[in-house]
């Protein structure tokens, strides 16, 4: 086979190496190439308009091919300056031929070509493409964080607008929304004091078992609290305490809390009282005493009887004497309503008062519990010694069977639901803490916070993802245009080289036929 037909390939990585090799260019190049470029340097500084050389000299690294188009392009330009015998006297000119004189020496344009090309193929072209795919995957990022940001953002809002539909809110005005649903509460607590009603058969299954087991005719002094609000309703709790309507009721609103200690308001009371000045002697109005004998009016006279002597005089607490209007002769004239006047606690009512609201739903959990363990009886057949306790007892509860037992549990579950609804427990606490208010709006408006901040870095996401669009269009161009260059110059030094082997065909393959 005709060796003039066989080409020559040659891997780019090896390139440089192949020259050396082949001696066709020497291993000190480099240091010759150092002056080329200065001379590059100082050229490029005084060169004419044209609009080739602006291309050339544009963008990218001046090779030996390039300084002979920029010649080319002088003879064009300087063409005023050449003499009879065909050189040119402009200096542009000169320096130009200069450089590329001094590039054809030992080949030194040959071995900076070829590593030029080893740069861009290994380095230069990889370089700008990592930093195209950190942007793409920078945007991908991005959009994933996007994605998450409004699920976050919508679950945010989900929640406040949840609990908003619960506390019966717009969430515009938040706190003073809230404040506004107290005006409810006595609404919503006659509304559950009536459902409460639904419990009634099993209290009273409740009060036949516990008669049966203690062996007493008498009702037993259980679930008392329960009882009353079913016969009476929600009522004040000074009904309940003295077993009569209150004359006069005055509630405290000085600062939106009824959760206040009895004794702390009869601590206020007491030092309240006005004692006058004169020597802290009390003024009883027009009441004469005479003998001992107040004087009442119309009213009947009390003896009080005389004490022999100091030693013979006791004090004795009011809250240890129990004393008899009828007894001692006072006659109380009826104003048309019976009772005092509640105040502090008393003044709110069992279902509104935290102590009693507490001991009914105490109450309604042990009438629970009982329930349930009647209904594990009733299921438990090999139960043989509950079985015979209940023998005796009355009709009433021998009849019970687990269905009655489980709608009776149902039924207290009810109760109990509506008296620890989510909506009612709000409002209680907010009524009875003010903290409570401000606890809840700060919660709902961090729920709003919270989306907000979402939306914020979606929108800023948002805006780097069209930074980072614009960043890899701005780097397409740029790696086109190195990779056109690459090919060109490697199309150049294929040619070169294949001069130097008489015209045999020169390939340089490797990584740079994949750009």
């Amino acid at each position: 086979m005709d060796e003039q037909n066989i080409p020559i390939d040659i891997n780019n990585n090896k390139l440089l190496d192949w020259l050396v090799s082949r001696r066709h260019v020497n291993k000190d190049w480099q240091n010759n190439i150092l002056k080329v470029r200065e001379k590059i340097n100082n050229a490029i500084q005084d060169m004419p308009a044209h609009e080739g050389i602006i291309k050339l000299l544009s963008g990218q690294h001046i090779n030996y091919f390039h300084c002979l188009k920029i010649i080319e392009i002088l003879k064009e330009t300087e063409a005023d300056t050449k003499n009879l015998f065909g050189s040119y006297g402009s200096q542009r000119m000169k320096d130009w031929q200069d450089i590329v004189s001094s590039y054809q020496k030992d080949n030194v344009y040959l071995a900076e070509a070829a590593q030029i090309l080893i740069r861009n193929v290994s380095y230069e072209v990889p370089s700008l493409r990592k930093q195209v795919a950190k942007l793409e995957q920078s945007q991908v990022d991005a959009e994933k964080k996007i994605k998450d940001y409004t699920k976050n953002e919508a679950l945010a809002l989900k929640e406040f607008n949840a609990s908003c539909d619960q506390l019966g809110i717009a969430g515009k005005n938040i706190k003073s929304e809230l404040l506004r649903l107290l005006e409810e509460l006595p609404k919503i607590y006659e509304i559950t004091a009536e459902k409460i009603k639904i419990v009634k058969p099993a209290i009273e299954l409740y009060l036949e078992f516990n008669k049966f087991l203690s062996g007493k005719e008498a009702e037993p002094e259980i679930l008392t609290l329960l009882k009353f609000v079913i016969e009476n309703g929600n009522t004040t709790t000074y009904e309940y305490t003295y077993g009569e309507k209150p004359l006069k009721i005055e509630v405290d609103v000085d600062d939106g809390s009824s959760n206040k200690n009895i004794l702390e308001d009869i601590d206020d009371s007491v030092e309240q009282i006005d004692f006058g000045n004169n020597d802290n002697e009390i003024d009883f109005g027009d009441i004469s005493v005479e003998n001992n004998d107040f004087d009442f009016g119309e009213q009947s006279k009390i003896d009080w009887g005389t004490p022999s002597t100091e030693e013979d005089f006791e004090i004795v607490s009011h809250i240890d004497v129990e004393v008899s209007l009828e007894e001692s002769g006072i006659v109380v004239e009826k104003s048309g309503m019976d009772g005092g006047i509640a105040k502090g606690t008393e003044a709110l009512t069992l279902l509104d008062n935290p102590k009693t609201r507490d001991q009914i739903i105490n109450e309604l959990m042990e009438l629970d519990a009982f329930l349930k363990m009647r209904l594990f009886e009733l299921s438990n057949d090999s139960d043989i010694l509950a079985m015979s306790q209940m023998q005796d007892a009355p009709t009433a509860l021998q009849m019970q069977t687990t269905e009655s037992i489980t709608t009776m549990s149902d039924c207290v579950n009810v109760a109990l639901s509506e008296l620890m609804n989510k909506r009612i427990s709000h409002l209680h606490n907010i009524k009875h803490s003010p903290k409570y208010a401000d606890i809840l709006t700060a919660n709902l408006k961090q729920k709003l916070s919270l989306a907000e901040r979402m939306k914020q870095s979606i929108n800023s996401l948002e805006d780097q993802i069209k930074k980072y669009r614009s960043e890899i269009r701005s780097f397409e161009p740029a790696i086109k245009l190195l990779i056109d260059k690459t090919k060109q110059l490697q199309k150049e030094v294929q040619e070169d080289i294949s001069k130097r082997y008489k015209g045999r065909v020169v390939n340089i393959v490797g990584g740079i036929n994949m750009l």
